[in-house]
């Protein structure tokens, strides 16, 4: 089990009679729509929602950090933590723990990674890498889990940069968004085909927050959207699709997500915020 933020990272729903956008990717695109991302740290508990498939959960509780600071002139520096016990009911409980850290340019021009994944307090996978943007594609020099060089297309979005587009084809009214997503994650090598689906804008005045948002003067008078983002094995166009997995939020126009939805396929957790402290964000000189 794994996540990221794109955090984050993590179904896919068809939408007739939608307007479909693929938005190309590279610091031109990223500074388009002036989104402006907020600085903040929240705390999302986890608890199990919905069981499926062959490997059904008995129980799963867990936590994410998500501690998001920086700006466009600076870059965005995200350090994300997800701590997971699962339990199948046949006497078996696992810890999954995944830690990461990125620092994205502002103009998404390079993204530097870091993580590492333990199992039961193991160090099962580590990752330390960064990607810049060259004339033909993106380079990626990884130093783990091997010493290695990548060449990828220059076709993609990093995290943050993807974000953005997000609000800004929510703000322009569309309902879907097409891109290919990379943040790093499992062997530094793995690129993403997402469909992000955007329903309707939800007013600030409409279903009110009751969980760590209420209350919070920034996001009082903000307009919201509820979002699913799907990911999918790269380059898997042959039939009918099925996500790796995905991840529907309330996604404000400042980059703050509230009530997760984690879909792994065989089961469902849902993320309730518990703490949200929103930070000053300096501004550019």
């Amino acid at each position: 089990m794994q996540t990221t933020a794109s955090p984050v990272r993590l179904f896919c729903a068809a939408v007739v009679v939608a307007t479909v956008t693929s938005l190309p990717a590279g610091p031109a695109a990223a500074q388009g729509g002036a989104v402006a991302l907020a600085s903040h740290r929240a705390v999302y508990d986890l608890k199990l929602s919905q069981t499926r498939g062959k490997r059904s959960m008995q129980s799963v509780r867990g936590r994410i950090l998500y501690d998001f600071s920086g700006s466009v002139c600076e870059g965005y520096v995200l350090q994300f933590r997800q701590v997971s016990q699962l339990d199948n009911g046949e006497g078996k409980v696992a810890i999954s723990d995944l830690r990461a850290t990125t620092w994205e340019d502002g103009t998404a021009k390079r993204l530097r990674f870091n993580s590492q994944n333990y199992l039961d307090e193991k160090l099962r996978d580590t990752v330390d890498g960064e990607a810049s943007r060259v004339p033909n594609g993106i380079d990626v020099k990884l130093t783990k889990p091997n010493t290695k060089t990548v060449d990828l297309t220059a076709n993609l979005l990093f995290p943050a940069e993807h974000v953005r587009h997000i609000i800004e084809a929510a703000r322009a009214g569309k309902t879907l968004l097409e891109a290919v997503v990379y943040d790093g994650s499992e062997s530094g090598e793995k690129l993403y085909d997402t469909l992000t689906v955007i329903g309707p804008a939800i007013a600030p005045d409409a279903a009110k927050p009751t969980d760590a948002a209420a209350g919070k003067a920034v996001l009082a008078g903000m307009t919201r959207w509820s979002v699913t983002i799907s990911y999918f094995e790269k380059g898997s166009k042959t039939g009918e699709q099925t996500p790796i997995y995905a991840i529907t939020f309330e996604l404000y126009e400042n980059g703050i997500s509230r009530a997760l939805v984690l879909d792994y396929g065989d089961f469902v957790l849902s993320g309730d915020m518990t703490t949200l402290d929103i930070k000053d964000t300096k501004p550019c000189p």
